[in-house]
């Protein structure tokens, strides 16, 4: 029965739901983004089990019901899991055009974006609706109240934080997001807060053993959630889809809704 029980679980009810999960982040250092609201959607993984395009305009829904300031697209929007279908990225990008936020809609790009499909084509998928793509690069947020920089996948060595970095004054605040949370000790404190997902939280969550895989060299150091590194903080979302098997069991599919204190 238990294992009946985790089957059902795993592989239907956890991977077919969808929730808003809210994180309070408190950034003494940075006034700036004090009151910030953002919401963080993370591997999408469409055409993967349970990520139709239905549940692609339930993400926007959700996203937008929720009202952020801002909204970071983390990654990973093309699919590759047993038992799905990969959505075309121009499908993909055509539903999350609703996403509507005051100061913006920015994405970079996963892993699997760069060896599915490629930079190119889901960069301009991406921006004919109207969703900007950070490539190692920055944008002044709010008349340059702070930067925000988009930093690519370090997981498929495409993370430039030089780069992405470039031509901001010392000590300004900056907003960093990512894919793989793995670049993070090479920013170097820069950013007041830096947000990645890829990990999925592991995918599976067990009582007593905790998560099993996590696709990090750091394994469960990053593996979800809130993490602070000495004067630098890290948030990982665990995401929506799924990645190779289509399942989540103690890691619910989350949008991600952060305000920064």
């Amino acid at each position: 029965m238990a294992a009946l029980a985790f089957a059902i679980d795993g592989f239907w009810l956890e991977p077919s739901s969808l929730r808003l999960s809210h994180t309070d982040i408190a950034l003494g250092d940075a006034p700036a983004l004090r009151g910030l609201k953002i919401a963080v959607i993370s591997d999408l993984h469409g055409g993967a089990p349970y990520i139709d395009t239905a549940k692609i305009d339930s993400v926007v829904t959700m996203t937008n019901a929720a009202r952020p300031d801002l909204i970071l697209l983390a990654g990973d929007y093309a699919g590759h899991v047993v038992g799905g279908r990969a959505l075309p990225m121009k499908t993909i990008a055509a539903h999350l055009r609703g996403l509507k936020a005051p100061l913006g809609v920015y994405a970079v790009l996963g892993n699997h974006d760069h060896i599915m499909e490629g930079a190119g084509p889901v960069a301009r998928a991406f921006e004919a609706n109207g969703i900007t793509v950070l490539i190692n690069e920055n944008v002044a947020i709010r008349g340059g109240d702070f930067t925000l920089a988009g930093i690519d996948d370090a997981d498929s060595h495409h993370a430039d934080p030089a780069r992405a970095l470039a031509g901001i004054a010392a000590g300004a605040p900056v907003l960093c997001f990512t894919h793989s949370p793995d670049v993070f000790p090479r920013l170097a404190g820069r950013c007041a807060l830096t947000i990645a997902g890829h990990t999925h939280g592991g995918q599976v969550k067990l009582p007593l053993v905790g998560r099993l895989v996590v696709p990090s060299r750091y394994y469960r150091r990053y593996a979800a959630g809130l993490i602070r590194q000495g004067s630098a903080t890290l948030f990982v979302s665990t995401g929506i889809g799924t990645s190779l098997m289509p399942i989540r069991f103690g890691v619910p599919p989350e949008i991600s809704f952060l305000t920064l204190r």
